[in-house]
């Protein structure tokens, strides 16, 4: 994928190629790696919001005092011995990223979305194609199954029509079935919306069929986002922590169609987690126990038609649910 949307400075993040000393550091310390581990992201992230933080890092530091930071520090202070190597790795992510056409915003940008920043397991960077748009600030992440029936397609396109025409913001993530129907609508009812990936900015598009529609969502004025390296490929461990990204983006999320095995079904949980927003569509609580029992538990409300959703956006969610471990990167294991 190559983006040629001109990009205006006031708003958008860093060309790869002209990254300062300190962003190319916050890279460099997500590239450590001892074995196969790496430091916590969202921990790196939450501690390089300042110089002071990211320097203290380097020193092989952790301000933050939690369970994920106690637990972290003896792996970055061994692992700050292969900085070399990692320097080298984002230096080769960085080319790929520029030969995408991509641009970089980091924590340390005030570029960095807003909505994103405000919940704690924040990537410490994102990779996009398109455009970076302050209205981003008011959006929704429409989701749900990719084995979506007719009546769950025709729904999530008359919600994603009418959201953009509210100018609301819809963030989805590129899947085919529900994904797809809120992409396509939104860009048809000339709104912005907003393709969470999967994989690495860099990497073929996942899904293929997708291709297209990805191209059309950058062409049109909206965004393509990554938090991977830009050569990463798509992989089950990388779709939870994508829809970490997509909750954390908008004010709430919208699910459509999703069982109970769907990834869908975790975005709405990591939403309630978060403290945004949880819409279930009134269908999906009648059809799906897990949708009954978050309305009936106060971490998510029943909606039918958009204004359901655009009288509670000004609002605070129903009820905000701490993770069990807060702060904690989500693995496969969240599936």
């Amino acid at each position: 994928m190559n983006s040629s949307v001109p990009a205006s400075p006031s708003k958008q993040g860093l060309l790869p190629n002209q990254l300062p000393e300190a962003h190319l550091g916050l890279l460099s310390l997500c590239a450590l790696r001892l074995g196969d581990k790496s430091v916590d992201w969202s921990l790196l992230a939450r501690g390089a919001e300042s110089p002071e933080g990211l320097w203290t890092m380097f020193e092989g530091n952790l301000r933050e005092q939690s369970e994920v930071a106690h637990k972290s520090l003896p792996l970055l202070r061994a692992a700050l011995a292969h900085l070399p190597e990692a320097r080298e790795r984002v230096a080769a992510e960085l080319e790929s990223a520029a030969a995408a056409g991509a641009r970089i915003v980091t924590v340390l940008d005030d570029a960095y979305p807003a909505n994103l920043r405000a919940v704690p397991d924040r990537p410490p960077f994102l990779f996009y194609l398109g455009e970076l748009a302050d209205a981003d600030h008011r959006s929704v992440a429409v989701v749900g199954t990719r084995g979506a029936t007719e009546d769950g397609l025709s729904r999530a396109k008359r919600m994603s029509k009418e959201l953009v025409a509210a100018d609301v913001a819809v963030f989805s993530g590129l899947a085919l079935g529900i994904d797809t129907a809120a992409h396509t609508a939104a860009l048809d009812a000339g709104g912005r919306t907003v393709a969470v990936l999967g994989h690495g900015i860099a990497s073929k598009v996942y899904p293929a069929a997708n291709e297209t529609l990805a191209k059309r969502i950058v062409h049109s004025g909206g965004a393509v986002f990554s938090q991977f390296w830009p050569q990463s490929r798509p992989a089950t461990w990388t779709f939870p922590r994508r829809n970490v990204v997509t909750s954390g983006s908008a004010l709430g999320s919208i699910v459509i169609e999703a069982s109970r095995t769907s990834g869908a079904k975790m975005q709405a949980r990591i939403a309630s987690e978060h403290g945004k927003h949880v819409f279930l569509l009134r269908s999906l609580v009648a059809q799906e126990t897990w949708a009954a029992k978050m309305v009936a538990d106060g971490r998510a409300v029943e909606v039918s038609t958009v204004d359901d959703v655009l009288g509670r956006l000004g609002s605070a969610p129903v009820q905000q649910v701490e993770p069990e471990e807060p702060f904690e990167q989500l693995t496969i294991g969240d599936l």
